[in-house]
């Protein structure tokens, strides 16, 4: 508790709060960097998954059903 109330005492009002940039002339802090990976990590495997659907759906689903000829 002694290294916390040390740390929001230097800080003062900017105790808590993500001030850390990646470098210092890019207005981008960490956490916000984080954000983005996650939510691109997640759009990849979104993409991943609907282009798996889509090839079993061409391939084997569409000429099962009579809807075209895989040539």
């Amino acid at each position: 508790m002694g290294e916390a109330k040390r740390r929001q005492s230097t800080l003062g009002d900017k105790y808590g709060q993500d001030t850390t940039r990646i470098l210092p002339w890019v207005p981008i802090t960490k956490t916000q960097a984080e954000l983005f990976v996650t939510w691109t990590t997640r759009g990849a495997w979104a993409g991943i998954i609907l282009m798996v659907v889509a090839w079993v759906t061409i391939r084997f689903i569409g000429p099962a059903f009579g809807w075209w000829t895989v040539v």
